[in-house]
């Protein structure tokens, strides 16, 4: 399995024969303020082809127009069930939804949704898209769970608990979100998103093999800026007992799964 930082919530993940593209945004900005401030680690034009794209939730830094038009027609998108029929409204082809509980085969790769614990439509008027997906990928030998955006919640673990860690399987890769909020913002950011702190106890209870943060480096925000995060995480590692198995990448960086025992 190899699995490559494209930037924001964009990865590549390889596992199996097949190829998946997370939450594609290539864009060089957010609305009209935001800039990008690290380029995409691969460019639209030079990405491998892509088996299927899996989009987490609506808001504009996961589901970019622009992104899906600059893929290959028709190459197939999954997404919840509200965002699915938007984006087939859209004229986007090849396009299905999939809900909390659903499993989807992909030649030798299942596919399992579950609810985040994010707020996830893409205006305020359009609450009934306000579903979010986590994603597990699995292949009964390797295994990488996507949490989209989410906060740290009792049930964030629960699709590895149940379809992984009762068999007496080990996750093999955690690809979870990092933010950072001032503190006078921080009870709110934590009802919908992982800070640090956070995504390192995640790391834990999920017992994966290895941790990729992601969802720094990208963008500015109005309080925060793209790096704050990860300097954080990189500040918080130097003391923890895990710390090599925290593999931070730069945009346009892979990570290939070693063999277990190595």
């Amino acid at each position: 399995m190899r699995t490559t930082y494209i930037g924001h919530a964009t990865l590549l993940i390889t596992i199996g024969e097949r190829t998946f593209l997370t939450d594609p945004n290539f864009d060089p900005k957010l609305g009209r303020l935001l800039s990008r401030v690290s380029a995409p680690g691969i460019s639209l034009e030079k990405l491998p082809p892509i088996d299927a794209v899996f989009i987490t939730h609506a808001h504009a830094d996961h589901l970019s127009f622009d992104s899906l038009n600059g893929l290959k027609k028709g190459t197939p998108i999954y997404a919840p069930p509200a965002i699915a029929k938007w984006l087939a409204r859209k004229g986007y082809e090849n396009v299905s939804g999939l809900s909390a509980g659903d499993v989807l085969q992909l030649d030798g790769v299942s596919i399992r949704a579950a609810s985040a614990t994010h707020k996830g439509h893409r205006y305020g008027v359009d609450r009934w898209r306000g579903a979010a997906n986590m994603y597990l990928f699995d292949t009964k030998t390797e295994s990488c769970f996507f949490a989209g955006d989410t906060a740290l919640t009792p049930d964030t673990s629960q699709m590895i608990d149940n379809h992984l860690a009762v068999y007496e399987r080990q996750l093999d890769l955690a690809l979870l979100p990092i933010g950072h909020a001032p503190r006078w913002k921080e009870s709110s950011f934590r009802k919908g998103h992982l800070t640090t702190t956070d995504a390192l106890n995640l790391f834990e209870r999920l017992g994966a093999r290895y941790l990729i943060p992601y969802h720094w480096g990208t963008f500015n925000h109005v309080t925060v800026k793209a790096h704050d995060a990860i300097d954080l995480l990189r500040v918080q590692l130097e003391t923890h007992p895990r710390k090599s198995d925290v593999k931070i990448l730069e945009p346009g960086m892979s990570f290939d799964l070693p063999d277990k025992g190595k």
